[in-house]
Parts: structure tokens; C-alpha cells; sequence
């Protein structure tokens, strides 16, 4: 039941973030706040995944 939830949080972080890898950042120059967008997207994939 947790991850059906992560799989369909998964899908709505792909429409409402923004994808940073198509904006090739660089991640030392990456702010505060894109961090943590970043760090949000790996943790609900992983668990969707898992």
C-alpha cells in the first residue's frame, strides 16, 4: 500500500518539479532550495522503487 502511494507521489513530483538533470545543473552550484528538490525526488523514487 506505501508504495502505490510513492509511485503515484513519484508521478506527481515528475509534473509539478522541475527536472534539473534536462537543465544539466551542477550540483556545487546548485542552491539551497534546488537541493532539496533533488534530495525530495531521490527519496520518494527510492521508495517507489523499493
Amino acid at each position: 500500500m506505501k508504495q502505490n502511494f510513492f509511485k503515484a507521489l513519484a508521478k506527481l513530483n515528475k509534473i509539478l518539479l522541475p527536472s534539473f538533470s534536462k537543465q544539466q545543473l551542477d550540483l556545487s552550484k546548485a542552491t539551497k532550495f534546488q537541493l532539496v528538490i533533488i534530495g525530495w525526488r531521490v527519496y520518494v523514487t527510492s521508495r517507489a522503487l523499493g
